[in-house]
């Protein structure tokens, strides 16, 4: 008797944990994020198109938890650059949406945007969507922002390819 129910109680053990595994795992969703090799494919066509127009650039792509995942700035680009790029690329992943956005919505009078906490409201940091999520993102700064931005999107467009 002693012995059948330790089998029991062992058993029960094991379907406890048997479920409590199963019930663990389909909690967990899959998601797709930015590789070190997109993230470097994805500068080099920003500074491509930076260096056909002669800008010298800062290129900042991050993950989706707004993480750096790859920095680079160009021989000569602005040493305050470095955290503007961020901070545009940081603003895009953030809110799914481009920096600019935000910078509009402040020009016609949202000022309350500027309660959202760091945030970089400047035209040149665009987020990598896929399937509705922000996957990561790509700031670029070092010229004019519609300068920014036209070497972000060549940036961006490099995923495309």
């Amino acid at each position: 008797m002693m012995h059948v129910r330790r089998f029991v109680t062992l058993g029960l053990v094991f379907l406890a944990i048997a479920l409590a595994a199963r019930s663990a795992s389909a909690q967990l969703i899959e998601k797709k994020t930015l590789s070190l090799a997109a993230a470097k494919k994805m500068a080099a066509a920003a500074e491509a198109e930076a260096a056909k127009n002669k800008w010298t650039m800062v290129i900042a792509v991050l993950d989706d938890g707004a993480n750096l995942l790859y920095l680079e700035r160009m021989d000569g680009a602005p040493l305050g650059s470095v955290e503007v790029a961020q901070g545009k690329a940081r603003t895009a992943v953030r809110f799914r949406r481009p920096s600019k956005d935000l910078e509009d919505a402040i020009a016609k009078g949202r000022v309350a945007v500027l309660s959202l906490g760091n945030v970089t409201a400047i035209q040149g940091g665009l987020p990598v969507m896929m399937n509705g999520q922000a996957i990561g993102s790509i700031g670029v700064s070092g010229a004019m922002s519609d300068q920014d931005a036209q070497c972000a999107k060549a940036g961006l467009a490099a995923l495309q390819e």
